[in-house]
C-alpha cells in the first residue's frame, strides 16, 4: 500500500503519541521504584498492545523504550538490548493482531528471554539468571499481559478511531 503525504505524516505523529506514552508511563514506574532492576513492573509495557490496533505503534514502542533507557541513565547494553526486547514483541504483537489475547505473549517471552542478561552483564546483579527471568517474566504478565489485555479491552470498549 502507497502511503500518501497525510497518511505518513498521521503514521509518524500516532507513533510519537505512542514513543511520548511510553516515557511519561515509564517515569511514572520510576517514581513508584516499579521500572527497573530484578522486579519491573514498567506500567508502559501495557501499551505493547497497540500494534493490534496500528503499526505505527511498533516504532513508537520501539523509540518510547529507547528515550525512556536513555532518560533513565540506562546503561548502554540496556538502552541497545532492553529496546530491542520490547521491538521484537512489538513486531510480534503486531503479528498476532487478528489473536490480541495472545498478542502480549512476545512482549513477555522477548523481555524475560533478554533482560536478565541486560540486569547482570549490564548492570552486575549477581543473582542467577533463571531466577531473574523469573522475577522479570513475573513483572512481564502483569505490566504487559494482565495491564496490557486490560487496555485492549478498554480501547475496544471506548473505540480507537485515532489509533486506525
Amino acid at each position: 500500500m502507497v502511503m500518501n503525504q497525510k497518511s505518513k505524516i498521521l503514521y509518524l505523529c500516532r507513533g510519537a503519541i505512542v514513543a511520548a506514552l511510553y516515557v511519561v508511563l515509564t517515569f511514572l514506574s520510576h517514581l513508584f521504584g516499579l521500572d527497573s532492576g530484578m522486579i519491573q513492573i514498567r506500567v508502559s509495557e501495557a501499551l505493547c498492545i497497540l500494534p493490534v490496533f496500528t503499526a505505527s505503534a511498533v516504532p513508537g514502542l520501539y523509540v518510547g523504550c529507547l528515550l525512556s533507557n536513555l532518560l533513565m541513565g540506562g546503561v548502554i547494553l540496556d538502552v541497545l538490548v532492553g529496546s530491542l526486547a520490547t521491538l521484537i514483541g512489538a513486531l510480534g504483537s503486531y503479528a498476532l493482531r487478528k489473536f490480541p489475547f495472545l498478542a502480549p505473549l512476545p512482549t513477555v517471552l522477548a523481555n524475560t528471554l533478554l533482560v536478565p542478561f541486560v540486569l547482570a552483564y549490564g548492570y552486575g546483579m549477581e543473582q542467577a539468571i533463571p531466577l531473574m527471568m523469573l522475577t522479570v517474566g513475573i513483572g512481564e504478565i502483569l505490566s504487559a499481559y494482565l495491564l496490557g489485555v486490560l487496555l485492549y479491552v478498554a480501547l475496544k470498549k471506548r473505540g480507537t478511531r485515532w489509533l486506525s
